[in-house]
């Protein structure tokens, strides 16, 4: 008999919706124009995107002219980067940028490349629950920094972070240093889901989407950028997306992202529902793991989010268990899970590299099932006890 499969790993990466799929469909064969082009093919392509730009627009309150589509959340947060400092370095500034110890490697590693050049760069700490203190950030502030990227909720551990705080941190200091030119960045990519992005609440200057994060079509992400804010290229060529990112727009993936963020405002009142498997979860393994530790923050955490540390079983060989169950769950962030390294960010919350090595994260989304969940909780003890007799495990 063919096991059921369960995937519970929706912060890697969701299905497409239904719906988000038959709205994209023509865009591949029968509307296929390229929107640059002024014949009607073309135009009807450049319509598309115009409409999808402003379903963007209204979900983050903000104007249409302020989005940027991308092919991916990664290359938003690089062309943040790489775009602001190059722009500052253009006049002759010596920029800082600042960011924390817990984010996606999609900020790290450009934040590790500009160090690496002789850019200033600070990495704030967090607390054991993974979040940064409002009081580092204001200590941090300097004369030259230019940017600011703090990300809005962990995709890792799900911690939300206090961003609206922080913005408003940035703007007393800038009206109190008229010559401050700070930018303030959040990537939102583990956030659209759940939480407001309204960008005029949280007095961000730029914020990351990505859409295979919300049901829609990988490969297309976009990114918020405030009205006067400035940024160079990171991709030349024909001037596309108002010349802040060259190359022949995904039509079909720039509308699968339109209608994905409309089908994420209708499923906003389905998120207790989320909250409540989420809860269901955290207690079940308390009960029947009582060596588990429960990893970030309980109060501020994403809706979908679980992630522990269960001792005595070793995160990639869990993953490789429950999968040959039929259960998909990751051990972080699926844009490292190849490397060997434990979580840099369990790490930063004060975990040993043996503890970090023996977690293991679930995640939650739309179309989870709740005797799904209860087949979870079945399996998952036997599999730990399973391995736990492999390591040798013995409770304290």
């Amino acid at each position: 008999m063919k096991k059921q499969r369960i995937y519970l790993d929706y912060a890697a990466t969701t299905p497409i919706d239904p719906k988000v799929l038959k709205v994209m469909t023509p865009y591949f064969q029968k509307e296929y124009g390229n929107p640059s082009s002024i014949h009607s093919f073309g135009q009807k392509g450049q319509i598309a995107i115009d409409e999808a730009r402003e379903r963007v627009a209204s979900f983050l309150n903000c104007s249409s002219s302020e989005i940027i589509f991308t092919g991916s959340a990664t290359e938003a947060n690089n062309l943040v980067i790489f775009g602001i400092v190059r722009s500052f370095q253009k006049i002759g500034m010596i920029p800082h940028i600042i960011t924390t110890t817990i984010e996606h490697p999609a900020i790290l590693e450009p934040f590790k490349k500009l160090q690496k050049e002789g850019i200033e760069t600070t990495y704030l700490p967090v607390d054991k629950e993974g979040i940064v203190k409002i009081s580092q950030i204001q200590k941090a502030l300097k004369e030259n920094t230019v940017l600011v990227s703090v990300m809005y909720a962990n995709n890792e551990i799900g911690t939300i972070q206090p961003i609206k705080e922080i913005g408003e941190v940035i703007s007393r200091y800038k009206k109190q240093n008229p010559n401050s030119k700070i930018l303030f960045h959040t990537d939102a990519v583990q956030a659209i889901n759940y939480l407001d992005c309204d960008v005029k609440k949280l007095e961000v200057d730029l914020l990351t989407l990505s859409a295979h994060k919300i049901y829609g079509p990988k490969g297309v992400g976009a990114l918020f950028v405030k009205e006067g804010t400035k940024i160079e290229p990171i991709i030349y060529g024909g001037g596309q997306e108002n010349n802040m990112r060259s190359g022949t727009e995904n039509v079909a993936g720039i509308v699968g992202l339109g209608a994905a963020i409309e089908e994420v405002k209708k499923e906003k009142p389905k998120i207790k529902q989320i909250i409540g498997l989420r809860d269901k979860i955290i207690k079940k393994i308390f009960k029947i793991i009582p060596e588990a530790k429960l990893n970030g923050s309980f109060e501020n955490r994403l809706p979908n989010n679980i992630n522990f540390t269960l001792p005595g079983a070793e995160g990639e060989a869990l993953v490789i268990a429950l999968d040959e169950e039929g259960i998909a769950t990751s051990t972080g962030s699926a844009c490292s899970s190849r490397g060997l390294e434990p979580s840099h960010v369990l790490l930063a919350l004060g975990l040993s590299e043996e503890e970090a090595h023996c977690s293991l994260r679930i995640t939650l989304g739309r179309f989870t099932k709740i005797k799904e969940i209860n087949e979870v909780l079945k399996i998952l003890p036997r599999v730990i006890k399973k391995l736990r007799k492999i390591s040798g495990f013995s409770k304290i």
